[in-house]
């Protein structure tokens, strides 16, 4: 499904609008509600409110598995940039990590 709605032209952003435009849809649908059914009482106010919230988290969710769609599976989990040598399945070599001993290094010594 996500695949499809990419091929549709659907971006992460647009889900992320989506997403704030409905916490500010249920504010204001809640807002609306208190003053045009003043007779119906804060119940239905309420439910109107929570009903168009409940909106937000799947816009977010949408847009985070949209974002992974678009090749951002690295930002979407907050690893940033690239790394050559895992793309490739290498390991990345460190001054830290010793191969032969599959541990770590020995500190560096200073001779005295």
């Amino acid at each position: 499904m996500i695949r499809m709605l990419h091929k549709m032209g659907i971006r992460s952003h647009h889900a992320y609008t989506a997403g704030m435009a409905s916490i500010g849809l249920a504010f204001a649908s809640w807002a609306m509600s208190t003053q045009a059914e003043k007779t119906h009482g804060l119940d239905r106010a309420d439910r109107w409110g929570i009903f168009i919230g409940e909106w937000a988290p799947t816009f977010f969710a949408l847009g985070v598995a949209l974002r992974m769609e678009e090749g951002g599976a690295r930002e979407a989990m907050g690893m940033g940039g690239t790394m050559p040598e895992m793309e490739r399945g290498m390991e990345a070599d460190t001054d830290v990590f010793d191969r032969t001993s599959s541990g770590m290094s020995r500190p560096a010594t200073t001779s005295r």
